[in-house]
């Protein structure tokens, strides 16, 4: 165990401390987390074509662990409807990610997510169950495999009125674990072995599974009439906060 840790430099620890805070959020609120990762995956130096099939190994044992947490509160058909959108892009995406810079399409990302969160937009809500989670399937699968987090994405999808805050978090993080895993699928194809970060990847999904234990304890503190504006609220702050990285890196290009 300690020849394990030993592994670890000052990066590789922030980094799983991000994991654990990450999915304490994740865990309370039901989403958030997984910008928050990849953004501290990003800054720690790591290319694209590295950063989005590591995260999106962590994200994915992050959000299996949610979903055993909410279990009797899934929606499985609404999973599957989102599969059905979800698992053709990333296949066609991954050879391309080398080559999309992903601040553009970070930009695009808080342009949509703002838009979705004003008053008159209520179109994302209005939409059927079917035609939202088909919708928020092809903007994980597509974007997803280019950025890699889009819990602020879809998250708008998943915010159906007739759900209680459980069947939101529960459906989203199935929804999120299955596009994970069809992005760790898809990188494979091109050559990524998500084995040769092994270390950090073992570390980072300890993290994840503890803070999603700590979240799930600490949801009971959240009551359901302030749940929306708190999920609404971590939509918005993730969205400026994307724009404001977006734009320093390319106005300091």
């Amino acid at each position: 165990m300690s020849g394990w840790l030993a592994g670890f430099g000052s990066t590789e620890w922030i980094l799983i401390a991000v994991a654990f805070a990450s999915a304490t959020l994740s865990g309370i609120a039901g989403a958030g987390g997984g910008t928050i990762l990849i953004g501290a995956i990003y800054a720690a130096g790591m290319p694209p074509v590295v950063a989005v099939p590591l995260h999106a190994a962590v994200q994915m044992v992050s959000n299996a662990s949610r979903v055993v947490a909410y279990l009797p509160h899934v929606r499985w058909s609404a999973a599957l409807t989102f599969c059905l959108g979800a698992l053709p892009a990333p296949f066609v995406v991954a050879p391309l990610v080398s080559m999309v810079n992903p601040d553009y399409v970070r930009l695009l990302m808080a342009a949509f997510i703002l838009w979705t969160l004003l008053p008159r937009s209520a179109h994302a809500v209005a939409l059927s169950d079917r035609a939202a989670m088909t919708t928020a399937g092809v903007l994980n699968g597509g974007v997803g495999a280019v950025v890699g987090a889009t819990g602020l994405l879809i998250g708008p999808f998943f915010l159906r009125p007739q759900w209680a805050k459980e069947t939101t978090i529960g459906t989203l993080a199935l929804c999120q674990s299955l596009g994970h895993a069809f992005k760790v699928t898809a990188f494979a194809t091109v050559g990524f072995v998500v084995l040769d970060q092994a270390l950090l990847m073992g570390g980072m999904i300890l993290g994840v599974i503890g803070g999603t234990a700590l979240g799930r304890a600490l949801h009971h503190l959240v009551k359901e009439n302030t749940f929306r504006p708190l999920f609404r609220g971590i939509l918005a702050v993730l969205a400026i906060k994307l724009v404001w990285d977006a734009g320093r890196r390319l106005l300091g290009s």
